[in-house]
């Protein structure tokens, strides 16, 4: 099939190079030319892996282009995806600025017949926007239908995400529009689930909040095992033995971040104002996620009794691993936090270095981990990735002014690292605060 996608992001160039790698022709269009000269030239505008070399083959094999005409995609192509960005306002709400400006865009370029799809994360009654503002815009009365495709990418895997997904969510009201993307996502052989437009648009906003609530409720667990001396790690394995529990998103840490679950927590919370329901839960679910980032940056505080003077090394700033993203990372307000009671701080990421020199400018970067480590008091781990997991910890002992690490991920066992020699603070592990 012909196929478009508006936006150049986290998710519009994953789903255009995944399509052309499915054997689509497909068109990436964007209005930020640098991004899209720059991938012209083979270069990535964030760190996905295995993306560069998915959109080189698409380019080289001649099924992936890039442009900056939206005319031209909107000829060229039958199915258009919208997935430019939909970034939070100070109220909440989600901002349907480009959504908007891309509708009517094809509605002024619209040759004939077109699916157009929503890919971006919107709130509900956005398709029926979408359809008015194209109907209200176009230039001859040319047939086109709106459908919702909410994505489920999750950063660091989207490729895998995207090529073998637990589920595909088509929202359609019309058979052509059902028909049409029923044949695009059937060779993925995974569950096709038909909904109306409204419904799927929902389903986004409800599952992502749903993921965060678990994640907050296990850091909320983690504060009842820590005044009790219970472990979280062996309650959240024996409730994720539960088959309608799951294991998933039970790990206790330091709250979640990113761009998705904070925005999408947050438009859920406002669209269920504007339809007269205050949805008190995810408020709570809201709220134990900043207390939990606070809770962090105090253990550190309690460890070391006064913070001011002293030196923490970091590792992790982005807020997962595999990624460079640092939107909303829970290390952001750990780090200010701590600086606003006088620490230095020391870092080390393995791909987030260059976000972290635009956003945490007073954070001395690091080569490495050791390096973050060198002469401080303490060593705080604020992202999960593999490689801090297997660590020379005798190496940093003599590194360290003490033998302290905060594990804000629960990466290490607590007994290895006391038997040699460091004191270890988890969260919710029942031990270390007291020492």
């Amino acid at each position: 099939m012909d196929i478009s996608v508006v936006g150049a992001g986290h998710v519009g160039l994953v789903t255009g190079a995944c399509f052309a790698d499915l054997g689509h022709q497909v068109v990436v269009v964007d209005n930020d030319a640098k991004r899209i000269a720059n991938l012209q030239r083979g270069v990535m505008p964030y760190y996905e892996p295995g993306l560069e070399e998915l959109v080189a083959r698409g380019v080289r094999e001649s099924r992936l282009s890039f442009t900056t005409s939206i005319r031209e995609a909107v000829v060229k192509s039958t199915i258009l995806f919208i997935a430019v960005g939909t970034p939070q306002k100070a109220t909440g709400e989600a901002d349907l600025t480009y959504v908007e400006n891309v509708a009517r865009s094809i509605a002024q370029h619209l040759p004939g017949y077109r699916l157009v799809v929503e890919k971006s994360t919107v709130p509900v009654q956005t398709g029926q926007w979408v359809h008015h503002t194209i109907k209200t815009y176009l230039k001859r009365k040319h047939p086109f239908d709106v459908a919702s495709n909410p994505e489920f990418l999750r950063e660091g895997t989207a490729i895998q995400d995207f090529m073998k997904p637990d589920r595909v969510v088509l929202g359609v009201e019309t058979k052509r529009a059902a028909d049409l993307l029923t044949k695009l996502y059937k060779p993925l052989g995974v569950p096709l689930v038909l909904t109306d437009i409204r419904s799927a648009e929902l389903i986004k906003h409800a599952s992502n909040s749903f993921l965060a609530m678990k994640i907050s409720f296990i850091n909320a667990v983690a504060q009842v095992c820590e005044r009790s001396g219970a472990d979280v790690q062996q309650v959240a394995d024996g409730m994720g033995l539960d088959p309608r529990i799951g294991r998933s998103f039970l790990s206790a840490g330091v709250g979640w971040g990113g761009f998705c679950f904070p925005k999408d927590v947050e438009a859920f919370i406002k669209i269920s104002e504007q339809l007269g329901y205050d949805f008190e839960l995810l408020k709570a679910v809201r709220n134990i996620n900043e207390q939990q980032k606070r809770g962090f940056a105090a253990k550190i505080q309690r460890a070391l009794w006064v913070v001011k003077g002293k030196t923490i090394g970091v590792l992790g700033l982005a807020f997962k691993p595999n990624t460079d993203d640092m939107r909303y990372a829970p290390a952001i307000d750990i780090i200010e936090y701590l600086q606003g009671e006088g620490a230095r701080i020391k870092a080390f990421d393995p791909q987030a270095m260059g976000e972290a020199k635009r956003l945490l400018p007073r954070v001395t970067l690091c080569q490495d981990p050791y390096e973050a480590a060198r002469g401080a008091d303490c060593l705080a781990v604020l992202t999960d990735w593999n490689e801090f997991k297997e660590l020379d910890f005798r190496r940093l002992k003599k590194l360290l002014r003490q033998p302290l690490i905060v594990d804000g991920r629960n990466v290490y066992d607590p007994k290895r690292l006391e038997a040699l020699g460091f004191r270890y603070i988890g969260v919710g592990r029942g031990r270390g605060e007291t020492h």
